[in-house]
């Protein structure tokens, strides 16, 4: 039986380079499981959740994706995997919580990735996410706790087309706040993200579906921002 892997890359001409991961196959198991069940977590910081050898990619992927990016010459390199990508801090104040089924369940291998495109110098990285069933946009600094820290690419998360997101609205103002590198999250509309690519910029349009009842649906466009050649910080169209 022939075996593949299913991460790739795909190229298209000069403009862009899509570094395709899977984040669910290969990882360790989340850190700081409930004693009731196994899986994702929402809890407060605990040691094991710092742990270096914990890996969301495993060590094949992470060395194939630092080759991978490593080799680009292309003007975009658009990182599509499943995850959140940017941390959260779900707890205000000094104490820290997460969610540890997406990245924040590995911050080691995080910072690996981020390390990577930031020592590579890769040209324009863009993580593009989902599973989080709202829209998040963000900024991805090495560090994400310290404000000094420089930032390494820019991170679209979109919505689910029908599911529901746990995240109140009224959540999310005091949740910007307390990470700074989020810049926008949505949480009321479903929908998807439209892309328009240029060496010059990328336009991305938050679209956001009327209903979820209905096959006709109209949609609107709930939100614009822009990233420009050279500047990993989205901006507000």
């Amino acid at each position: 039986m022939l075996f593949r892997s299913i991460y790739t890359t795909l190229s298209y001409g000069e403009l862009a380079t899509f570094h395709v991961l899977d984040t669910r196959q290969y990882r360790t198991p989340q850190p700081c499981q409930r004693w009731d069940r196994g899986g994702g977590n929402y809890l407060v910081d605990c040691a094991a959740r710092s742990d270096p050898s914990a890996t969301m990619l495993g060590a094949e992927q992470e060395a194939w994706f630092s080759r991978s990016v490593g080799a680009s010459r292309s003007r975009w390199n658009l990182v599509a995997q499943q995850c959140l990508v940017a941390q959260l801090d779900l707890s205000m104040g000094p104490v820290q919580s997460f969610w540890t089924d997406a990245w924040d369940g590995y911050p080691a291998s995080r910072a690996r990735v981020l390390g990577t495109l930031h020592d590579q110098r890769v040209s324009n990285p863009v993580f593009l996410g989902g599973d989080a069933h709202m829209y998040w946009v963000s900024e991805l600094p090495l560090d994400p706790d310290a404000a000094s820290s420089p930032s390494v690419a820019a991170e679209i998360v979109g919505t689910s087309i029908t599911s529901r997101s746990f995240m109140q609205p009224w959540m999310l103002p005091a949740l910007i706040a307390e990470n700074p590198h989020l810049r926008y999250g949505h949480s009321e509309h479903r929908g998807y993200v439209r892309v328009d690519l240029t060496p010059a910029q990328m336009s991305v349009d938050l679209r956001a579906s009327e209903s979820i009842a209905t096959r006709d649906a109209a949609s609107f466009n709930l939100a614009r921002f822009v990233i420009e050649n050279g500047r990993p910080a989205p901006l507000r169209a």
